[in-house]
């Protein structure tokens, strides 16, 4: 199944109009779109929307992102409570717990998209970026971004902002080949996965190919 991509807000491909993951996409466009230009939508919930939250949670999409304080998936989707089933960790990567928790609201809370979310001037890409040893647990982070410094390095640019890029396709694809459960949704097309880029200094979300 195609979804949809935008560019500054420009559509690059053609999506199947009446697909859930498609829909679910086109509202984290929209939402992103509100952001940027300052007309956000979203107000403080009602007391019947607290009740109805408190029954139960129905998010359409799933945002894997960094833990930088300057980027926060609701905002800048413009979602409200309930709507986006956020992880985050510095460098927007996988683990065991990372997966896990997204099998749980593929498997049980039915969402059909799921968006891996690196941004630019990443400090953690950066520190991989530099090289050199990093102290204590953080390690751990930066020897997992090396295979896409690796792959930065190699292509004309930023490599920071290479890497970012790379490392969110990277995720991207180990999840949509991740068993048993993402793997199997993917090929049978009920949930989709899609890496992005949040560019700190424009608010713009752009959706990589």
């Amino acid at each position: 199944m195609l979804l949809c991509f935008i560019c500054n807000f420009g559509v690059v491909c053609a999506a199947t109009p009446d697909s859930q993951p498609a829909t679910a996409f086109a509202k984290l466009v929209e939402g992103n779109k509100r952001f940027v230009t300052g007309s956000p939508s979203r107000v403080s919930p009602t007391a019947q929307q607290w009740t109805d939250l408190a029954k139960g949670q129905h998010p359409f999409a799933i945002v894997l992102a960094c833990a930088d304080s300057r980027l926060s998936p609701e905002i800048i989707f413009d979602q409200g409570l309930g709507d986006l089933f956020v992880i985050r960790n510095a460098g927007n990567l996988l683990d065991d717990h990372v997966i896990g928790s997204i099998e749980y609201a593929v498997e049980h809370l039915h969402v059909s998209l799921i968006v891996v979310l690196g941004h630019t001037k990443c400090g953690a890409v950066t520190a991989a970026v530099a090289g050199g040893e990093a102290p204590g647990h953080l390690k751990s982070i930066v020897e997992s971004l090396q295979a896409a410094v690796a792959m930065a390095k190699q292509k004309p640019g930023d490599p920071v902002d290479n890497a970012v890029r790379i490392n969110a396709r990277l995720e991207a694809n180990t999840l949509t080949q991740t068993e048993p459960i993402v793997a199997e949704l993917v090929k049978t097309g009920k949930v989709t996965v899609v890496a992005a880029r949040y560019d700190i200094a424009t608010g713009a979300v752009e959706f990589l190919k």
